[in-house]
Formats: structure tokens, sequence, C-alpha cells
């Protein structure tokens, strides 16, 4: 499906196959962080009226599926009613997405760590862009199968107020099975990341297994509070397998998570995880976060909240951040002041991508807040 919008990161040929650091053997060295994305995504991100979201079926603000003609409806609609955007020349920005995607992306073209992504897409134009964008980032897609049939697209709708409604079409998708998994997928990574998502649960469970006995740590992100809502028993039993070492939750899905009452304490939430997780994190947006490992609590604000012109991708971005400190070994405090700064930086331009300007604000932000920016190879 072609709909009009300005391609992120679009190269060709050569430049597309961008190679990990080798070993002395002349093989390339495993990716230091996997991120599990059965199927590849399209996001077309867009500013829109509130007239047209109180059109859209399903919660304001959540993610809920939607049928391939639904989606292009949806995208007609926002054609037709665009906002104006300071930032941008085209009404829709279409690039690589997902949580995982964003997340993984961030991770290699923002802190210069090795990134790979598990997967399937689409021999469609929505499976090059994929390729295309997330490769020109600096991922490694050797386990990204192709398969023929379409890849996966989201709708994500921002409001004037920056907050986020995702209509994702995933049904005809293609997806990877969880009998395609193998040891060498994982072998030799320090992390697997993944996102909860009860129609992929097979190939979740199958992939953390395997993750597993390749001796990889396994970072969780609870993906929206409709499916901690409709799916808590499957997920609190996936994390009584004590197979979840880091846990990331948003505050609607937190709320969602013991039990969705009127009254909420987010350090309620943050005790429930930790149970199962030996990191556990509940973000707050403009109040930032809670971080749990061990017996230490942490608590550090947000940053950048004033300047915010999309939600999308804040909690993938700060996962980022908060990833590259554990994998350098940052003290808990570190990792969440990292992660302030990396979701502070998404969200100063629409989609889940961070411009390369909002880079350098990040690297500035760390500075200023007594923080080692990365050393990123040119």
């Amino acid at each position: 499906m072609g709909v009009p919008g300005e391609t992120e990161g679009t190269v060709t040929g050569a430049e597309a196959q961008h190679q990990q650091p080798g070993r002395a053997d002349g093989a390339a060295d495993p990716p230091a962080v996997m991120g599990l994305q059965v199927s590849a995504l399209i996001d077309h991100v867009a500013r829109v009226d509130w007239s047209l979201l109180d059109r859209v079926p399903g919660d304001r603000g959540g993610s809920q599926q939607v049928t391939f003609e639904e989606l292009n409806h949806i995208l007609t609609e926002v054609n037709a009613l665009i906002l104006p955007s300071s930032d941008n020349l085209t009404p829709v920005r279409t690039m690589a997405g997902g949580s995982v995607a964003n997340t993984i992306r961030g991770l290699s073209a923002g802190f210069g760590i090795s990134t790979g992504i598990i997967g399937a897409r689409g021999d469609d134009d929505q499976g090059v862009l994929f390729v295309n964008n997330m490769s020109f980032s600096g991922v490694d897609l050797t386990r990204l199968r192709a398969k023929k049939g379409h890849t996966a697209q989201c709708a994500c709708l921002v409001d004037a107020s920056g907050n986020r409604t995702m209509r994702p079409c995933l049904s005809s998708a293609v997806k990877l099975q969880a009998n395609e998994f193998t040891k060498e997928d994982f072998q030799g990574s320090k992390w697997l990341v993944v996102r909860y998502a009860q129609q992929n649960l097979g190939q979740i469970i199958e992939a953390i297994r395997v993750a597993k006995q390749e001796g990889l740590s396994v970072s969780l992100d609870l993906a929206s509070f409709e499916m901690v809502r409709d799916y808590r028993s499957q997920l609190v039993a996936l994390l009584e397998t004590g197979n979840i070492d880091l846990c990331f939750a948003n505050e609607d899905e937190a709320r969602e998570i013991i039990g969705g009452g009127l009254t909420f304490d987010p350090e309620e939430a943050l005790a429930f995880l930790s149970k199962y997780c030996k990191w556990a994190v509940v973000t707050l947006a403009s109040k930032g976060c809670l971080a749990k490992h061990g017996k230490q609590v942490v608590q550090v604000p947000a940053i950048g909240e004033s300047n915010a012109v999309d939600a999308t991708g804040a909690g993938d971005l700060f996962a980022s951040g908060f990833l590259y400190g554990l994998v350098k070994g940052l003290p808990l405090e570190e990792c969440c002041k990292v992660g302030a700064c990396s979701g502070g930086s998404v969200i100063r331009a629409l989609g889940g991508e961070v411009r390369p300007e909002n880079w350098q604000w990040m690297y500035k932000q760390m500075h200023a807040g007594g923080l080692v920016p990365p050393e990123l190879k040119n």
C-alpha cells in the first residue's frame, strides 16, 4: 500500500548492507543486544485533529488492532484532515516501527551498541523500507527472514498535545513461527529485547527458552494497557517462570498489572514486578520513572517533556538508554538518567526514530547531568 509521506533513512545497494565488527577469523561478532520482532512493522505517523480520533474505533491513547481495510480508511482520513507540523514537510512520516525496532535502532544509532533483530518481513515495498531504515541505523538484519506476503503496518495518530493513538494492522502480515528459531540466532549475545503480545505468545515463550539456554538476559516491555488488562493472567504466568530479568511498564500498564483500580501507587506496581524480575522499571511520563534492583529503589525525573511533540517511542527509547547503562555496567540511578535523556530525545519530533539533531540534544543533556556520552565510531 502506498501512502504519501517522508521515508526515513532510505538507502540502496551496498550502503544498506551494514557489517558488524569482525573477529580475527573474519566472522562477524554476534550483536550484544538482540531484538525479537516476530513481524517487521512500518509506522505511518501523523499529527491529527481530535475530530478524527473520535471517529477511530477503540480507546483514544491506546493500541488496538485493525483490519487492512480499516488501516487504509484511517490513512485516507489522515491525509484529508492533517494538522500542520513545524518540523515536518510532509503530512505523514513513514519509517520502520514497532517497540522493539525503536529500542534496537536507538541502541545502535544513538549509543553505538551492536544490535540485531530476529523476525520476518514481507517481500513488499514496506519490507524493503524496513530493511533500508534499520540497516541505515546500523542494525544487523542477518536474522530477519524474508517471506512472501505483507509486512505489518501501523497508523500512529498524534494529537495536538503530543499523545498518540496506535492502530496496528497485523492480521495479514508475515511472521516468524516458533519452530523457526535456532540457537545460532542468539549465540554470543548478551540481551534479548521482547515486547509482550498475546497473539505471538508461543513465539515469545520459545524465543525466551532458546535465549536462556544460550545465556542471554531477557528484557520485557508490557506493550499497552489493553494488552495487560485483557491478558493479565498469561502475562503473570510468563513473569512467574523467572525468565524475565528486566521489565518495563508505563503508568497505565503498571496500573493494570496490579488490578486496574481507581487509586494507583506506582511503588506497589514496582514491588509486584520486582518479585519476578532482577530489574523493574515503571515510567511515569512527565513525572520521570521509578526503578528497583534488589533492595535498591531510585526515582529519577523526566528530561525534555516541555518540548514534547509526539510521545511515540518515549518508552522504547527510554529502554534504549536504560539497556545501554546495563550493558556498560552503570549504577541503577545512572541507567535511569540515561533512559530519561534518550526518552526525552525522541519526543521532540514525530515518530519513534530519533533525528540526528535530537541525538545531539541528548548528548548535551547527558553532559549536563554528569553522565559520560557514548563513544560512537564513525
